[in-house]
């Protein structure tokens, strides 16, 4: 519950606070004093859009705290949501919530000590409060705030078997968009590996060899050059193997490297550094000896070979041909060929792929058509209890002869939505099911059942949100439930017997009504009258609680205008009575 609400700088209040109750609190006075800014504040409280319009420009910002103390699971899951965000719940278990807006529209929010996000707020307020008022009852003429009403009172169950469809539903669209795509894109893919195939094709015929362009380049020159190659070799072979002129007078390199190398051994005895020399000597005929050889295999292996010379021109040109497409040497031909392959894989695959999906995207239809059938089933039973429970607070009501029917019925086919078979029936299916739910009243006995929207007047209209929400607070809910003014057009019987429900709501719920009727005033554990002050420059208004003769002055002032009336007090008291012997009940 909340424990109380202050209100600083918001429309016509300056500063004022409200010290609430458990049970029933309710908030009267005349018409303009600011009892709208009290539920202004608490919207604000629980993350409500921020009207800078409403802000006075003294001091320039508007500040609503309040104190907000739960038990049982709401208190767990409030306080672990606030735990998580940082904050701390007070040592009592209470929690302090404060939210601040500035004349410039910025807005702040507090939640157990710590600054927080506004949406914070919201999320507690969706947990702890409920908010109707005229606006709601208007959302309530809606096909879709209709449906989510019923699914609501169905209840757990039936809102679990609500989130399976609502996942499957979005895998199966997931699925079915990918399909789309994917055939879009078919045409594109089949050119890609068209073209992937050719150049595959070419370069398979050729196959050309890692590093093959640089030894054939390198075999080409050779095989042009190839006699002044051999009279490089032949000279180079002659002068270290038998002379230049090679005849045998003479010496060639190897001889002349021996016969210095014994020269320098005959006087090593004498001075070891020619020994020394002479080792090196040794290793240099050694070395010249393996070049002679290596010559004469260079010369014989040396080809000049005409045929092999165009087969290598003819080989280079194939290769060049590739590289001008693919890439800028053969090495790089091989792997653009390497990554088409991967490539023309993959989108060899799609069509696999295409017959998957459309296997899945068969398969999870079946399984959200499965799913909303069942959806359908379970509101169609849960009307049924819900019309019947609602039927009988409006009984309670002043609505003796009323009746409410709740039609669950297909979506119709070809609107947005896919369409699914259901039950056998053809609808349209969304992540809610392929059903739309119309709240139906039969004001008396052979009216015809007509929607909410054409057969209820605003007072029937008040009365049949109060009486369901009378139902919802059967079945839980938020522990703290604030009505604004849903007793609009209501008067007579109809007003006490709205009073005596809410009284009855307030057995297991905190109650804030704002009213304009001393009938429904009456129920009150807690009356709060919102007056004006006009005695200062600035019109300002305050809150004060009023008990016994205050508290029956001001039912006489909203019974006739007269706030000292002996009649009207008289009036007044007897109805306090009255309340509080049905409170008593």
């Amino acid at each position: 519950m909340l424990d109380e609400l202050r209100i600083t700088g918001l429309g016509v209040i300056d500063d004022t606070t409200l010290p609430l109750t458990g049970g029933m609190n309710v908030i009267t006075g005349e018409t303009g004093a600011g009892k709208t800014m009290v539920v202004t504040g608490l919207g604000l409280l629980f993350g409500g859009r921020a009207d800078a319009g409403r802000v006075r420009a003294q001091p320039g910002r508007a500040v609503v705290e309040g104190r907000l103390r739960l038990h049982g699971r709401v208190a767990d899951a409030v306080h672990a949501r606030i735990s998580e965000a940082g904050g701390e719940p007070d040592e009592d278990g209470s929690v302090l919530l404060s939210r601040t807006v500035t004349v410039e529209g910025r807005s702040r929010a507090h939640v157990g000590g710590r600054s927080m996000p506004v949406s914070m707020l919201g999320e507690i307020g969706e947990q702890a409060v409920a908010v109707h008022g005229q606006s709601d009852q208007l959302r309530l003429l809606r096909p879709a705030e209709q449906r989510a009403a019923l699914d609501r009172f169905a209840g757990p169950a039936h809102e679990k078997l609500l989130d399976a469809l609502r996942e499957a539903y979005r895998g199966w669209r997931r699925v079915v968009d990918d399909l789309a795509d994917g055939r879009r894109n078919a045409r594109e893919r089949n050119q890609e590996a068209d073209l992937l195939r050719l150049g595959l094709d070419e370069i398979t015929r050729v196959d050309p060899q890692p590093g093959e362009d640089d030894e054939l380049k390198t075999e080409a020159q050779r095989l042009e050059h190839a006699e002044g190659l051999r009279t490089a070799a032949q000279i180079a072979q002659q002068c270290v193997a038998g002379g230049v002129e090679a005849t045998d007078e003479t010496p060639d390199a190897a001889a002349l490297l021996g016969t210095a190398r014994r020269t320098l051994e005959a006087q090593a005895g004498t001075d070891p550094a020619l020994g020394e020399l002479a080792v090196r000597l040794e290793e240099a005929a050694t070395l010249v000896t393996d070049v002679s050889a290596e010559l004469s295999t260079y010369l014989a292996t040396l080809d000049a070979d005409p045929a092999r010379l165009q087969h290598v021109y003819e080989r280079r040109a194939a290769l060049r041909a590739l590289t001008r497409k693919y890439a800028d040497d053969v090495d790089g031909v091989i792997a653009w060929a390497d990554r088409a392959r991967t490539r023309l894989s993959d989108l060899d695959t799609s069509d696999d792929l295409l017959d998957e999906l459309e296997r899945e995207g068969q398969r999870l239809a079946v399984e959200v058509a499965d799913l909303a059938g069942r959806v359908s089933t379970s509101r169609q039973e849960a009307a049924v209890r819900f019309a019947d429970q609602v039927t009988v607070e409006l009984a309670g009501l002043a609505m003796p002869h009323a009746r409410i029917e709740v039609a669950v019925l297909p979506r119709p086919a070809g609107r947005a939505e896919p369409t699914l078979a259901v039950n056998g029936v053809e609808v349209g299916v969304a992540p809610d099911g392929g059903d739309e739910v119309e709240l139906r009243l039969l004001a008396h006995p052979g009216a015809p059942s007509l929607p909410l929207q054409r057969g209820a007047s605003g007072g029937e209209l008040s009365r049949v949100m109060l009486a369901i929400e009378v139902v919802f607070a059967g079945s839980g809910g938020p522990p703290t439930l604030v009505f604004d003014e849903v007793d609009a057009g209501v008067g007579g019987q109809a007003a006490v017997e709205i009073g005596r429900r809410l009284a009855r709501l307030a057995r297991s719920h905190q109650v804030l009504v704002v009213t304009h009727l001393p009938q429904v005033a009456a129920f009150a554990d807690r009356h709060l009258v919102v007056a004006k002050d006009t005695g200062g420059a600035v019109t300002t208004s305050g809150v004060r609680v009023v008990e016994d003769t205050e508290r029956a002055r001001e039912l006489a002032r909203m019974l006739a205008g007269l706030p000292d009336s002996d009649l009207g007090i008289a009036h007044a008291e007897e109805l306090l009575a009255v309340a509080a012997k049905e409170r008593r009940l």
